[in-house]
């Protein structure tokens, strides 16, 4: 009963410390877009103008790692939740652990899906050596790269925590009940297959990039 109101207690209070931060977040953006909107600058609001200032490289750069970053985090994620529940299986029931560790490749092929991709954005990426700065062309490879990492980074974590998910459960079962396990299997070769659909969305995003110009 006390380690139960004991959660409750920290579940509220994580509750109250995110809205107050939101809500000073809230104000503070506030406060700084009437203070500058009445002071007349107003149009420092250029959102255009900002991103048109930023690097391309940082966009490019950006995505790759948000790629493979978040890749790894779901790959890794995924073996985490997977493996915990096929070493706790086993220890009652030996005879799931070398089967079960098909689970455990799946979530690692998240990762290598990741990999493959930065691979393929950075092989866009190339040093620029004109004195007239970037080109439109420069701007849409940067922001095509960045979206494209991000769309296959956030699809592969998610893909990993489903097939970690997944594989878990398929170990218990096993343990339970070994004709459960190919069944289960099957719902674990779909989830993989997100991993795979953000890949795609990521060539297509990325597919008409060009690579930076050099000259």
């Amino acid at each position: 009963m006390g380690a139960y109101s004991t959660a409750n207690s920290y579940s509220a209070y994580a509750s109250y410390t995110r809205t107050v931060l939101s809500a000073s977040a809230a104000s503070l953006a506030v406060w700084a877009g009437l203070y500058l909107l009445l002071t007349g600058r107003g149009e420092r609001f250029d959102v255009g103008g900002y991103l048109l200032r930023l690097s391309p490289y940082m966009w490019a750069l950006y995505g790759i790692s948000l790629c493979i970053g978040l890749s790894v985090v779901g790959a890794a994620w995924g073996i985490f939740i997977a493996g915990s529940s096929i070493l706790g299986s086993a220890v009652r029931t030996p005879r799931i652990a070398t089967k079960n560790l098909i689970s455990i490749i799946f979530c690692e092929v998240v990762a290598i899906y990741g990999v493959i991709m930065a691979i393929v954005f950075s092989a866009k990426v190339a040093a620029v050596q004109s004195t007239n700065g970037f080109s439109r062309s420069d701007y849409y490879t940067g922001f095509s790269l960045f979206w494209g990492g991000l769309a296959v980074g956030l699809s592969n974590l998610i893909c990993g925590l489903a097939v970690g998910i997944t594989g878990s459960n398929a170990a218990v079962a096993d343990a339970h009940d070994q004709q459960l396990f190919v069944k289960i299997l099957v719902i674990e070769i779909f989830g993989s297959i997100i991993g795979l659909f953000g890949l795609i969305v990521g060539l297509l995003v990325t597919g008409k990039a060009e690579d930076f110009s050099v000259s």
